[in-house]
């Protein structure tokens, strides 16, 4: 992509970054494009931000997966900013338009990413764009811009940059549909893989056999009302967040019907508050497992994302919520990169942006253009105000 910025406007730019396909390679993405379309991104990306000064580096988490950090003050005097979208999207199976057109129409500008998260990039990059180099190097803070690889399957971007930058930042802001709004806590994820395991025999002497089907079964319901009931402790209650949830999202079993089933698996979905953590959760499960007669299941961790609590006294929290539309602190039962760069490279983080969460991932993914703007006006009005001697 050779878009250039002063050739278009903000929608525009967002229509591009859409056309660039970049589905997440994990999982099913619905689409025939071979696994560089992060990188595509990332070049693409850097292409603009070097265009308007920034240092840009590619940063290669896994082979043609770059994160892209873009470094527009070399200064490490000064408190140090992030901003930081995620290059990647989701699959785009089942979509009813064209997921890679950036269409724009009565108000909308449709594609995959168009809210979860190119429409933060794209409002991101308006915002250096408008405040310019020179302006950007006068803040009394250093700006970077990091396009995160991998997000929507794993995180390994942000991981892999929270490790190499460990403390490096004072505070960043993620780019997520939030509306504008500050969202300072969000739950934390715990995906785990349970497999218990019988023995086969014919379907016609099911006794000879140990049903592995019927034992998860027994599991199932174990956790679906012990295992919640646990979960609905007060002492798990946050007041933004509710309580943990547990969602047991697949199951899979057996080989023939004429077979007795030998091993059955299923994968369950925790949604943890800051009062529980992802290790006292999996602690906490494998002491009902033993406790209910099942001290032989095999639990694989397949994703483990601590849940984010930014404290909202932070002074750069404070700062967002005196920008345009007075944002509010809000939290979220989803999880993002922000949590990472908070547990794993000491960075206190939020997630912020224009778009609305209910339109990430559908069908027909679309934002608002007026959303898009007010979205560049919120962070270019952030980076002034953190960025003025008088903070």
């Amino acid at each position: 992509m050779n878009y250039e910025l002063n050739k278009g406007g903000l929608k525009d730019l967002l229509s591009e970054l859409i056309r660039i396909p970049s589905v997440n390679p994990d999982g099913d993405p619905g689409t025939d494009t071979e696994n560089t379309g992060e990188k595509n991104m990332a070049l693409g990306v850097g292409h603009i931000l070097a265009s308007i000064g920034a240092e840009v580096s590619y940063d290669e988490v896994e082979k043609d997966r770059p994160n892209i950090i873009a470094k527009f003050s070399s200064n490490k005097n000064r408190p140090q900013i992030l901003l930081a979208p995620h290059l990647d999207t989701v699959g785009v199976g089942g979509m009813t338009i064209d997921p890679f057109g950036g269409i724009q129409k009565d108000g909308k500008i449709y594609g995959r990413g168009a809210s979860d998260t190119k429409g933060t990039m794209a409002a991101m990059i308006w915002a250096l764009y408008r405040l310019g180099k020179e302006r950007i190097s006068n803040l009394n803070v250093g700006v970077t811009f990091v396009g995160f690889m991998g997000e929507e399957t794993g995180q390994p971007g942000s991981r892999h940059f929270a490790r190499k930058y460990n403390s490096e930042y004072d505070f960043a802001v993620v780019g997520e549909p939030t509306n504008n709004d500050i969202v300072c806590r969000h739950k934390g994820t715990l995906w785990l893989k349970l497999e218990c395991k019988g023995k086969p025999a014919h379907g016609s002497t099911p006794e000879k056999g140990e049903n592995a089907i019927h034992r998860m079964a027994s599991l199932v319901n174990i956790l679906d009302l012990k295992f919640r009931n646990i979960l609905s402790s007060e002492k798990y209650y946050n007041e933004l967040l509710g309580y943990p949830t547990i969602n047991i999202g697949t199951i899979n079993g057996g080989t023939r019907t004429n077979i007795v089933a030998d091993r059955c698996t299923i994968e369950v979905d925790l949604r943890l508050t800051p009062e529980l953590s992802t290790q006292e959760a999996y602690e906490s499960l494998n002491e009902l497992l033993t406790k209910h007669g099942f001290p032989e299941i095999e639990i694989v961790t397949k994703l483990s994302c601590e849940p984010l609590h930014t404290p909202h006294n932070d002074p750069y929290v404070q700062t967002l919520t005196t920008l345009a539309g007075k944002p509010e602190i809000i939290g979220a039962p989803w999880f993002c990169d922000a949590a990472v760069l908070a547990s794993e490279g000491n960075i206190p983080s939020v997630a912020a942006g224009p778009g609305s969460i209910e339109q990430a991932h559908t069908a027909d993914e679309w934002i608002k253009e007026k959303d898009l703007q007010a979205g560049a006006d919120f962070y270019q009005d952030f980076l002034m105000k953190v960025g003025s001697k008088g903070l």
